[in-house]
């Protein structure tokens, strides 16, 4: 549903055009100072301002509403709101009648039998990754001593990903990215076997992240075509680091120690302005949508953050998981 994680467990919750957006986060562990300053650099990092970003522009101030008591954790769950005010739902209407190709405007539809909110994209807006964001703000205090660095490797197949995101905007069309995720610190023995598996989880959450179409690990797909010798890692020392880094930081679905190291396909958005050929659902016939509003023309510059929050996340779960199957 929305929620994910066994003990550090994340619901995200509201729309584009409602009230708010945000995250109910429970299992947080008591003691953990934190504060609405906590999470001010994540979410600003998740704002737009770069070129092929939307001119959409929303404060992000956040409240704690609960779980929080002279600045520190208790262990109940935690309620962080995002309030909405920057929204222009007319720019909707038309998706009502003729859905966006390759966005969610039709499955919501079918899946919540024409009830879902279509504003703004309603629960299946990138606007609400705000709220996961905030999340993974939480989930690195948790993860204390780990961090993590993520780039935008190439925009559009092309490594000048400002020059390739102002152009696609030019043309009302969209690119997709691929993003490097690595994270450093991290201690070995996260994760359990096959279904819990540390790349198992980290892709899931992933994955929840809208515009995700692809997630390898280490030597990812390029190990289909190397032999054991090429893609293996041989063990230099006694805590289990190792010369090369082909796992990505995990073995048998357990960390190792080593950086975890992934690389994340994001598609092109679906709401562009030039006009493409579809169907209008009302009428039956094939017509040209051109989509107006403010979107971007690249949200994989705006999802380095949102991809880190996930991972955070999925980590922060695997790492209080890991205290039931410590030797007492």
């Amino acid at each position: 549903m929305n929620s994910f994680g066994r003990i550090f467990r994340v619901e995200i919750l509201g729309e584009s055009h409602g009230p708010a957006v945000g995250a109910l986060v429970d299992g947080c562990p008591p003691g953990i100072p934190f504060s609405e300053a906590d999470l001010e650099a994540d979410l600003r990092r998740r704002r737009p301002g770069a070129a092929g970003t939307t001119e959409r522009v929303e404060a992000d101030q956040t409240e704690l509403l609960s779980g929080i008591y002279e600045g520190k954790t208790t262990g109940a769950p935690i309620l962080i709101l995002i309030r909405n005010a920057d929204t222009r739902s007319r720019d909707y209407e038309a998706f009502k009648r003729v859905p966006r190709p390759g966005h969610a405007d039709f499955t919501s539809r079918i899946k919540y039998s024409r009830f879902s909110d279509p504003r703004g994209s309603g629960h299946f807006s990138g606007r609400v990754t705000a709220g996961l964001v905030a999340a993974g703000a939480l989930a690195k205090l948790v993860l204390a001593g780990v961090s993590f660095s993520t780039r935008l490797l190439e925009a559009g197949g092309r490594s000048d990903v400002e020059a390739a995101a102002a152009e696609a905007k030019a043309a009302g069309d969209s690119i997709g990215g691929l993003v490097e995720l690595r994270v450093s610190g991290l201690r070995a023995g996260l994760g359990e076997p096959f279904f819990d598996a540390a790349e198992s989880l980290i892709a899931h959450a992933v994955f929840a992240v809208p515009g995700v179409r692809g997630v390898e690990f280490g030597d990812g797909f390029a190990a289909a075509r190397m032999r054991g010798t090429e893609h293996n890692d041989p063990f230099v020392d006694r805590s289990g680091r190792t010369s090369k880094n082909g796992a990505g930081g995990m073995n048998g679905g357990i960390t190792n120690g080593n950086e975890l190291v992934a690389r994340i396909a994001v598609k092109p958005a679906s709401t562009v302005s030039a006009p493409q050929r579809t169907l209008d659902f009302e009428s039956g016939e094939e017509v040209v949508l051109a989509a107006g509003g403010r979107h971007d023309a690249c949200i994989a510059l705006r999802a380095l953050v949102v991809l880190e929050a996930a991972c955070a996340v999925a980590l922060a779960d695997m790492k209080l998981a890991a205290r039931a199957t410590e030797a007492l």
